[in-house]
């Protein structure tokens, strides 16, 4: 089963790959362009297919299956009580966005285009995760259940985390570096509260940052779905999973 799954998890690597670049190529042949989209650049998977590459392999490695088991010893020995933290950190870098927007220190999107933007990042990561929960099958390090592989709550904070990043880094690199601290102390806490493995939370992590790429990259194509000329007034349903709650959030804008 494992076997089947560490294929299973490189092909869809592959074909995500793919599939953006097809989508890219499809969104940069379009007569109208959005003049804040910006050219594909191949270099910004390195990071989130490291990650998950790393989580794949760890699947069957016992090298790497040591380190989480050690890590795991190592924690427990120390741990006086859990911090619940990372179920409100998760959601923060996201939240972010949309509290410096009220203060007055606009990020490359406005209230519609951004939430267009992080619905489908949200989509993106739980059609992801959900799947690789239920076929992984992996028992959390606190025995409570076999849903641990990847950790939903890393995957929605760095989701949030490069959102963050995308919007400000042009106004300053800090509040994405911010976001990117919050979501992986959000990763470190389901560790310490062993509720995951590291590879569960580095895949996380990877979904996450790669959903809200691919996000960004096809937002033009998107975005000619909800032009509604003669509009005024907007709204967003965007899907949320916490690890243990799906839900959704709606966001309206009246003008």
């Amino acid at each position: 089963m494992k076997k089947q799954l560490y294929i299973w998890a490189l092909l869809l690597t592959a074909i995500c790959q793919n599939s953006c670049a097809q989508v890219i190529t499809a969104v940069d042949s379009m007569v109208v362009v959005p003049t804040k989209s910006k050219p594909f650049n191949y270099k910004q998977f390195i990071l989130p297919v490291t990650l998950m590459t790393y989580s794949i392999i760890g699947l069957e490695s016992e090298s790497i299956k040591s380190i989480n088991s050690g890590l795991r010893e190592e924690i427990t020995e120390h741990i006086d009580k859990k911090i619940t933290i990372d179920d409100f950190s998760q959601y923060a870098p996201a939240l972010t966005v949309y509290a410096l927007n009220n203060l007055g220190i606009k990020g490359q999107h406005n209230l519609r285009d951004r939430s267009i933007i992080l619905a489908t990042s949200y989509l993106l990561m739980t059609s992801v995760v959900l799947p690789l929960k239920n076929i992984s099958h992996i028992e959390r390090p606190d025995g409570s259940s076999y849903n641990s592989f990847p950790s939903g709550h890393t995957a929605t904070a760095f989701v949030g985390a490069e959102f963050l990043w995308q919007e400000y880094k042009d106004v300053s690199v800090w509040y994405g570096i911010s976001g990117y601290i919050v979501a992986a102390g959000t990763g470190a806490f389901r560790i310490y509260n062993n509720r995951h493995w590291l590879t569960d939370v580095t895949m996380g992590a990877g979904i996450g940052i790669l959903s809200t790429k691919i996000a960004y990259w096809t937002f033009p194509y998107i975005n000619r779905m909800f032009q509604r000329k003669n509009s005024q007034n907007t709204g967003m349903i965007s899907p949320f999973y916490n690890g243990k709650q799906l839900g959704i959030g709606m966001i309206l804008n009246t003008k």
